[in-house]
């Protein structure tokens, strides 16, 4: 194997980088909503069903942008791609403060989502392009960043709510997200040739065609996120229903989405002990073995308890997708085969946000809500396997 160069710290740099953007971003996109369900029903007598759609349109806007944006991040520079999102997150939270109809927030959470695709799959790709060698870890690191904000844009959104009401939330969200990921956008850059270079050098041969890989990827990751998106969206209502307090109940998501960080990068180094797919499957049983759990526990303390265990394996599923799509496809279409199979992924976050508050809405309690997750995730862990088993046979695939 040729010996890894010298990257000094920029690599690290690109890192912390996508990290922070990720977690501003995508904290605000896949359940930054979830602490706004409770204010926006009481100013506007929504159910819970229609303001989940907000946060399904937002991302259906990031699986559609997904297949557009990495298919331009192949050919253009990463930094306008990346501040075009930027951008258009802050700018769509601003406008949002001022909303007062349902289809506006749909449309400005889409506009949002669209755009913001170029913060994920391409900035994934940037870096793992960085690392020819322990790109489980880096990915990992930098994936973390979303967990961050999973965890830190609710629960910091539930304080500002409750300071300045939920307008004033989002227009204070649009403008740290304007003010942090701008400069952050123009620090991008893709490594140096000598880096690209080993890298493809150091990459294994694919194993099966990257359509049977971005089919099949695509197909577990929709069930997966499916999963993965109810106790994000609706953790926090299902306790508020408990009658304790929204700051109390966002602050079991964040202990559990502060775990998840060292889920993430914990699953990444496993990932590059074990190989890909193995650590995705892990990752993957933990999260369907404990979802369902959430419904049976009606204590504050015992939320406490048991999130963070939760967390932790949960988070191990997206560093496992993102490995695992790294590892079975062609560097010179990764960005683009990444942002198809990630937007399926959004598209299952969709599905589960939106089924969560649709069958809360049917059965007033969201024993039905988990108990779909708990199936997707079985569904999931049944095609992931069976991917396992196939390149087995083929006995190309080694670990990281």
């Amino acid at each position: 194997m040729p010996a890894e160069p010298h990257r000094g710290v920029d690599g690290w740099v690109i890192v912390a980088a996508v990290a922070t953007m990720l977690a501003i971003a995508m904290g605000q996109l896949v359940n930054g909503l979830s602490v706004f369900f409770i204010p926006l029903e009481q100013a506007f007598g929504w159910p819970r069903g229609s303001i989940a759609l907000i946060n399904t349109a937002g991302l259906v806007g990031l699986a559609l942008g997904g297949v557009a944006m990495g298919s331009i991040a192949d050919r253009a520079p990463i930094r306008i791609v990346a501040l075009a999102g930027a951008v258009a997150v802050g700018v769509c939270l601003l406008l949002a403060a001022g909303a007062d109809r349902l289809w506006q927030f749909h449309l400005l959470f889409f506009l949002a989502g669209l755009f913001a695709a170029g913060l994920f799959a391409p900035l994934i790709a940037l870096v793992g392009s960085w690392f020819p060698t322990g790109a489980g870890l880096a990915i990992g690191i930098a994936s973390a960043g979303q967990a961050v904000g999973q965890g830190g844009v609710p629960f910091a959104s539930a304080f500002l709510i409750e300071a300045f009401g939920w307008r004033g939330a989002f227009l204070a969200e649009g403008v740290v997200s304007l003010a942090v990921m701008v400069p952050l956008a123009l620090l991008l850059k893709p490594p140096p040739r000598r880096v690209q270079a080993v890298a493809l050098q150091a990459e294994p041969p694919v194993p099966l065609s990257p359509t049977a890989v971005t089919v099949w990827l695509s197909a577990a990751v929709l069930l997966c996120c499916t999963c993965m998106a109810v106790p994000l969206m609706h953790l926090v209502p299902l306790i508020q229903g408990h009658a304790i307090a929204a700051p109390d109940a966002s602050g079991v998501l964040f202990v559990m989405l502060v775990a998840a960080i060292l889920g993430r990068v914990a699953f990444g180094k496993l990932a590059d002990l074990i190989g890909p797919i193995p650590a995705y499957m892990a990752a993957s049983l933990w999260q369907t073995v404990g979802v369902f759990a959430f419904t049976a526990i009606h204590d504050l303390a015992l939320f406490y308890v048991f999130a963070p265990i939760y967390g932790f394996g949960y988070a191990g599923v997206m560093t496992g997708v993102l490995v695992t799509a790294r590892a079975l496809t062609p560097a010179a279409r990764r960005a683009t085969l990444m942002g198809v199979i990630l937007a399926f992924a959004w598209l299952g976050h969709g599905v589960g946000g939106f089924q969560g508050g649709f069958f809360f809405d049917l059965t007033g309690h969201y024993t039905v809500s988990f108990g779909n997750a708990a199936l997707a995730g079985v569904l999931n862990l049944l095609l992931v396997g069976l991917l396992f088993l196939t390149i087995r046979r083929r006995n190309t695939l080694l670990p990281a």
